[in-house]
């Protein structure tokens, strides 16, 4: 199944750090073993819900270098991709791919996005994306997604004419916001690995998505949600 770039909440962004930042690595020692993940609790249906953010009160919520502390760099936005992503092998993403291509709750409207390099070893981007809608929309939309990318354990995805293998599994995150999601993916392209974490955490009608190297990821998570609340 054909599947636009930003159907899936993850795959764009993750691809374009693998093929950016692979190198001959694979999955590190010690990585953490897949553990099922529920969602923490709902708020209580009888709470005032905020209104969502708009992409611009997002933007101002995003890290910035000051944030992040002495190594960090914004990178520029990238070009706009306009390749098509594959899926085969794994029929829950091309299912929820269908989906979202129908006008489903993937493709969340108010969105900002900002990525880093650090200076610091060569697996050294991370990325920040904040979305924001219902609370109801954001659980079920990022838990489908999560859901769906961790239910085939190696499954293959062409980006333009890319061809890149994903081996993925669920991993513990650190017990923050309302919900959470993590997920620790290997990238396979041209014979070369690059092993992306992705944390994502919904807090109200905001979820923060941070996604690098393991270790930035656990680095930044809980400043980039605290912002996110915030804009502090």
């Amino acid at each position: 199944m054909r599947l636009p770039t930003t159907t899936i909440l993850s795959l764009s962004v993750l691809a374009a750090l693998t093929l950016a930042g692979c190198s001959g690595g694979s999955t590190p020692a010690g990585a953490p073993a897949s553990s099922p993940l529920a969602p923490a609790h709902q708020e209580g249906k009888n709470a005032t819900a905020p209104a969502p953010l708009t992409s611009a009160a997002l933007s101002e919520r995003l890290l910035n270098e000051d944030d992040l502390g002495e190594g960090y760099t914004r990178k520029a936005p990238s070009p706009a991709q306009h390749d098509d992503v594959t899926v085969t092998g794994c029929p829950a993403l091309e299912t929820l791919g269908g989906d979202a291509a129908a006008g489903g709750s993937l493709n969340f409207p108010r969105q900002a996005k900002a990525s880093f390099t650090y200076a610091g070893g060569s697996d050294s981007e991370v990325s920040e994306e904040l979305y924001s809608d219902t609370a109801e929309k954001l659980s079920g939309g990022v838990g489908r997604i999560f859901a769906a990318m961790t239910s085939c354990s190696t499954y293959q995805v062409l980006v333009g004419t890319t061809p890149i293998t994903v081996t993925a599994q669920k991993v513990p995150s650190a017990q923050l916001g309302d919900e959470r999601w993590s997920q620790l993916l290997t990238f396979t392209a041209d014979g070369r690995s690059s092993v992306v974490k992705q944390t994502a955490v919904r807090t109200g009608t905001v979820v923060v998505v941070v996604s690098g190297s393991s270790a930035l990821v656990d680095a930044n998570v809980e400043r980039a949600l605290a912002k996110a609340r915030t804009g502090h």
